[in-house]
């Protein structure tokens, strides 16, 4: 990828990048288990992004 990206995408890109990330293990225990992983959970190799 470029250098020089437009700062809309640069945006997007690190709000996808903050988004990656597994859910806190005490939102595990305090909602008994009903929520268990990140349904927002992204690979790079896996999945585009549409940007």
């Amino acid at each position: 990828m470029s250098k020089h990206k437009s700062l809309g995408k640069k945006l997007r890109l690190g709000k996808a990048l903050k988004r990656n990330s597994p859910i806190p293990a005490w939102v595990i225990i305090k909602t008994q288990a009903e929520i268990r992983f990140n349904p927002l959970r992204r690979n790079w190799r896996r999945n585009n992004l549409k940007v």
